[in-house]
């Protein structure tokens, strides 16, 4: 059986896993809410998720990046219904939203990429990298799922219209819990679309819990990019 991620790399940008759902069965399968997305007789725009990953995945080897998150889960989940990016930061770097965003027209010139389906999400490091990128360009995602981590609160006016859902531990050690509280008091300060989940007992680990939760992707697929101003 073929590796369900392949390895992409990058001159631009950066090295990358993907996932390409390659066809599900319309009359059958974990097809959420009823999505069908591809059989041998039509191909459709596909929805898809960036994921950023944290600071321990950092490095040149991509294998590292399927420890946690979605790049975990659809090592597990064959009939994922969306188009999976998991780029990877090279070792003592940040994500940076330049290299980010060349990544995202790479990807969307290279693969069928439902433009008004993109949602983004990450964790720790990941979840610092959503809240920047989001907040840098907007009107490109249709949802955002930041994870343990935190942004500038004087961007957050940028977010008002994005669909947020915030995750972190109560007891998170390595990422204070306030670093969230501050971005989501900011966003609703702005009427932002906002959900905040606090797991009491979670430490850093926010996101096995969050990822493995099929309603974390059926939320996404709740979304749609809309005209923003």
């Amino acid at each position: 059986m073929p590796p369900l991620q392949r390895q992409v790399s990058s001159t631009d940008s950066y090295n990358y896993l993907l996932f390409l759902p390659d066809e599900v069965d319309p009359d059958g399968g974990d097809v959420y809410d009823g999505l069908r997305l591809r059989n041998k007789t039509h191909q459709l725009l596909l929805p898809t998720i960036l994921f950023l990953h944290g600071a321990g995945e950092r490095g040149s080897n991509l294998d590292n990046v399927k420890k946690y998150g979605v790049a975990k889960i659809v090592e597990q989940q064959p009939d994922f219904p969306f188009i999976v990016i998991s780029p990877q930061c090279p070792r003592g770097e940040y994500w940076n939203v330049e290299r980010l965003s060349a990544l995202l027209d790479e990807i969307i010139a290279s693969y069928p990429v439902d433009l008004d389906r993109v949602y983004l999400t990450g964790l720790s490091m990941g979840g610092y990298g959503t809240w920047h990128l989001a907040a840098a360009q907007p009107e490109r995602f249709a949802a955002i799922a930041p994870i343990c981590g935190g942004g500038n609160p004087q961007a957050a006016g940028n977010l008002k219209n994005l669909p947020v859902r915030a995750f972190h531990g109560a007891k998170d050690h390595v990422v204070p819990l306030s670093e969230s509280e501050i971005m989501v008091f900011a966003l609703k300060a702005h009427k932002g679309n906002v959900k905040f989940t606090v797991y009491p007992e979670a430490n850093h680990d926010s996101w096995t819990q969050t990822y493995n939760n099929p309603e974390l992707y059926k939320w996404f697929l709740q979304h749609r990019r809309q005209q923003r101003l």
